[in-house]
């Protein structure tokens, strides 16, 4: 196992090497970067419509069309301010280079370093991630070997009708929809609608802030829990079920064990391991993906919007600095992931693959 970690290590480098080669060479293709939106402003046109695109269309000559009628020596300037006064390929093998030790660069329209903006957006991607997590595997394995126990039964059906809707519901639509009935949209005013914390969250006591950041944190995190525990449930189920009709499930009933200790003292070891090995994949699902739309929705500074607002404002160190990161941190956990496989099954060996 000692090997096969060593060489899933050596592969990081290389992986996020392809990465951020890939995403480097499509940027470069990608119009309304933020030498065109200034010249925009600079010209009086919006940086959006119509407007954007034709300034961010290129002459043959080399030269913006948004830079017509401006002072060449403007566009000279803004070209070194963004770096791109430097070929394509110094850049790159720059920003390699400063991506080895964690130096990500300043943000083009913030006043703050790219560590610094990460830095304060993490914890809330973070935290919601961590508690949507948690609360999905809490629900969904007991669920699910609920309903492969009672495969067929009255409870497997409705729960398999409430696990098919939840399901289907966008989760966006959903968040809508809680933000509508219980954060002041027509009906109740229950929850706050934006926000982590309150503004006096400084001023409260420990279990005020303890309470404020659950009471900001519920309606978001129950939009990631519902738009995510469905298939954790259905997996779980059919996992359990596949194992319930191997040989040895019967050799241990015939020996006259409980259903009980044949349940969880034989089967659930190896129907959890395609549940565990889902693990990575849900957990940065929620970090990063499924928390995107909910932090647009609920105004909550994550990593999910501060990327979002990057790729809007073409802050190419902000996009880089947190594509590296979604990245590593993936990788990290995918790593983490098949000890754990090998952990709960000791037959499983990768070194041998």
């Amino acid at each position: 196992m000692r090997n096969y970690i060593l060489k899933r290590l050596l592969l990081i480098p290389v992986t996020l090497f392809g990465i951020l080669l890939v995403n480097f060479v499509i940027i470069q293709f990608a119009p309304g970067g933020p030498v065109e939106q200034t010249l925009a402003k600079y010209r009086g046109l919006t940086a959006g419509g119509e407007a954007a695109s034709a300034v961010s269309t290129q002459l043959s000559s080399g030269k913006y069309q948004g830079a017509q009628g401006v002072p060449e020596d403007l566009v000279k300037e803004l070209e070194k301010q963004f770096g791109f006064d430097k070929p394509a390929y110094v850049r790159f093998f720059k920003m390699l280079k400063d991506y080895a030790t964690f130096d990500f660069g300043k943000s083009f329209y913030k006043d703050k370093t790219v560590v610094q903006l990460i830095g304060e957006r993490m914890p809330v991607s973070i935290s919601l991630g961590l508690w949507a997590t948690l609360i999905i595997y809490l629900i969904a394995i007991p669920l699910g070997i609920k309903k492969a126990v009672c495969d067929g039964s009255k409870f497997d059906v409705w729960t398999s009708f409430a696990v098919i809707i939840g399901a289907a519901i966008p989760v966006f639509l959903f968040a809508v929809f809680l933000i509508v009935l219980f954060a002041g949209g027509t009906y109740f005013s229950w929850f706050p609608l934006r926000g982590l914390t309150s503004d006096n969250w400084s001023e409260l006591s420990l279990l005020g802030k303890i309470g404020d950041y659950f009471w900001h944190i519920t309606l978001p995190v129950i939009t990631m829990v519902i738009g995510g525990f469905a298939s954790l449930t259905m997996l779980t189920k059919n996992s359990f079920i596949d194992e319930l009709g191997k040989q040895y499930v019967l050799t241990a009933r015939a020996k006259g064990l409980s259903e009980r200790q044949v349940l969880y003292g034989h089967v659930f070891r190896n129907a959890m391991l395609l549940v565990i090995a889902g693990f990575p994949s849900m957990l940065i699902k929620m970090l990063f993906t499924g928390a995107l739309l909910i932090e647009i929705i609920f105004s909550l500074n994550g990593l999910g919007l501060l990327g979002y607002e990057a790729i809007l404002t073409r802050d190419y160190p902000v996009i880089f600095g947190t594509l590296y990161i979604f990245g590593l941190l993936g990788l990290i956990l995918k790593l983490i992931s098949d000890i754990t496989y090998s952990l709960v099954d000791p037959r499983i060996n990768f070194e041998a693959r």
